[in-house]
């Protein structure tokens, strides 16, 4: 797990200072090397910047940026399947100097080209650049469970593992986004390929980008909903087959996970997911795994008796730590720090302080995350279920489905529906939050014009089972854009690699060979993953309604966290800062101060509050 930044560009000169300031603004993601790599060809130069967090092969052997030939790479991340490539390459007569999965990105793109990620089983952000041939490829795991992000001026390209070192760039100009931030606003986090700056852009999931001749080109190598119509073909019956092939490979995507030089060990919250991870991790280890969990002293919060009750079962070295909930809050003026973009994900408190608490055991951890969306698990799809028979209902009475009256009445069914706004299933669905947040949105902006983006998923002609349709889009969106961006961010803030082994792509395309009556099966969500997970631990120790990773924000919102709205969100600062109406504000404001703390509104303006304190850090 590293980080890794650089730049190609024309007619510019800079130095290793320079380069130096962008790769230390996120030393915290490795603090136990950096390197560089300097090169120009006439007015064309390239710098390729790196930190080293080790885990595998701990030695110099595993320094970057990594040379071979007319290559030069730098990694982000693990490839877990390095040892059988290595093994495939050395029969064709190539010589390996080290232990290290460098070595293996980089002969292997030596061999097999940009193919060579087909055959890697990992998570990875990856730079290669061809000192012959001038050309620099981009390359971003298929899940996106690493980041990376790229800035185009010109014909000049930067690119880096986060933002900071983007915004280090000698000449780089803070330009606001504001579709971005409609989109962040709405959801509480940036999707696709956009981030908050203009002309700044993430890498998409199972995609690379080449570079070559001041153009760049980006190419999908894993299409997650291409591959869900393929498999889709291949359903597999028999339920006794898909729980033995789902064992299997868990088993080997743990197993994977657990390859590391360094100490290792388990997010634990006592859930169906982290308890079956660390269940088959406990099975392939020799001695007790360690475990982590965070507890709150309000019981309403605290699910770490939970997690107590499975270690104890499963025989793990346990780490728990018992704040009071209010020690989250100590961390939110901390969030724009560590998350460089806008992020309204309040979960990511909680997550900061269980990394913190398992960086003093361990340097990697596997964590549960995935399950939820590839075998029907968030309380949202359960609620798609009712919607959807609302609004059937609704067209057989020639109701509108976008009246605000029928609108109000599918929002109190689950106010969490906003990362849904695009979806449409033929029979006319328009999505609840999106009705009511174009109102809210249309009137926030002072004199600036914004437009939601759209280009996601109108999924009707893939599936038409709407918890599907909610579960894809949730894959492509929410799962890199939100979760796997607070994990990634939370664990690096200390130094500790996060890995999801359920994310496995060999698990992401089975699973769509799975009937969906083996993923919900009438009313059981994540039938199948619960199913397996019982072999493992008792039934009766994870049988619980689902909690998530919650903390108070809105209650805190109208006590303790009120300096924060009435310094950022007064009349005064808006006008000054010249991007939000203090009207719109103020209306927002009127509701949910008279609103319980379920009200939506309370989501929006977290948003903008985080936004604020985003703002204030990165933009002042």
């Amino acid at each position: 797990m590293c980080g890794i930044a650089g730049f190609i560009h024309y007619n510019k000169t800079l130095n290793q200072d320079d380069l130096g300031k962008m790769v230390n603004t996120i030393n915290y993601r490795g603090p136990d090397d950096e390197g560089y790599y300097f090169s120009r060809f006439n007015d064309l130069q390239v710098g390729m910047g790196f930190r080293r967090l080790a885990i595998i092969d701990l030695s110099r052997g595993g320094h970057q940026p990594m040379h071979y030939a007319n290559l030069v790479v730098t990694l982000n991340g693990e490839i877990y399947n390095y040892k059988e490539i290595r093994e495939e390459l050395q029969k064709s007569g190539y010589v390996f100097e080290s232990g290290s999965d460098t070595e293996v990105v980089i002969k292997s793109f030596h061999h097999w080209g940009i193919k060579m990620v087909d055959r890697f089983i990992g998570m990875f952000a990856i730079a290669i650049y061809n000192n012959e041939t001038h050309e620099l490829y981009l390359v971003r795991d298929r899940m996106g469970i690493k980041p990376l992000y790229y800035y185009l001026m010109g014909n000049d390209l930067v690119y880096a593992s986060e933002l900071k070192p983007i915004m280090a760039y000698p000449g780089f100009s803070k330009e606001l986004n504001f579709n971005s931030l409609s989109n962040y606003l709405y959801h509480g986090y940036i999707t696709g390929a956009n981030s908050i700056f203009s002309n700044v852009y993430k890498l998409e999931p199972g995609s690379y980008l080449k570079y070559a001749n001041g153009k760049h080109e980006i190419t999908k190598y894993w299409n997650l909903t291409e591959l869900y119509i393929k498999n889709r073909s291949e359903r597999i019956d028999s339920e006794e087959e898909c729980l033995s092939r789902l064992d299997d490979l868990l088993t080997s995507s743990v197993r994977y996970r657990m390859i590391s030089d360094v100490p290792i060990g388990s997010f634990l919250s006592g859930g169906i997911d982290s308890s079956l991870t660390t269940a088959v991790m406990q099975k392939l280890s020799e001695r007790p795994i360690n475990t982590f969990t965070i507890g709150f002293e309000e019981e309403k919060f605290n699910e770490a008796k939970n997690a107590k009750a499975v270690s104890d079962f499963l025989g793990t070295n346990h780490h728990e730590l018992t704040l009071p909930i209010g020690k989250a809050k100590e961390l939110i003026e901390d969030l724009p720090g560590f998350y460089d973009e806008p992020f309204g994900d309040s979960s990511a408190l909680p997550t900061i302080l269980v990394s913190r608490l398992a960086k003093d055991n361990a340097t990697v951890v596997l964590s549960g995350d995935g399950g939820d969306e590839l075998f029907c698990g968030y309380n949202n799809y359960e609620s798609a279920k009712k919607m959807s028979r609302l609004l059937a209902l609704g067209k057989m009475l020639s109701i509108l489905p976008e009246r605000i009256d029928l609108a109000g009445k599918l929002f109190k069914l689950n106010p969490r529906f906003g990362r849904y706004p695009y979806l449409n299933n033929n029979i006319n669905i328009v999505n609840v939050n999106y009705i009511l947040s174009k109102y809210f949105l249309a009137g926030i902006f002072l004199d600036k014009q914004y437009t939601l983006n759209k280009k996601y998923f109108d999924l009707a002609n893939i599936t038409k089972d709407i918890q599907e349709l909610y579960m894809l889009n949730d894959m492509v969106t929410y799962l890199p854009d939100d979760i796997l961006t607070k994990v990634d961010r939370a664990s690096m803030s200390v130094s500790l690699e996060a890995r999801v082994p359920i994310l496995d792509h060999r698990i992401v395309e089975f699973s769509f060979t799975v009937p969906h009556h083996l993923k919900y099966n009438h009313g059981i969500q994540k039938y199948l993953l619960k199913t397996l997970a019982y072999k493992y631990v008792p039934e009766s120790l994870l049988d619980r309604p689902k909690k998530g990773f919650a903390v108070p924000i809105f209650s805190w919102m109208k006590s303790d966290l009120r300096y924060l709205i009435d310094e950022y969100l007064s009349d005064s600062y808006l006008i000054k800062q010249q991007i939000f109406t203090p009207l719109s504000v103020r209306k927002l404001l009127d509701q949910f101060n008279s609103s319980d703390n379920t009200s939506p509104t309370g989501n929006y303006l977290w948003n903008i509050l985080m936004f604020q304190l985003w703002y204030e850090k990165y933009m002042k």
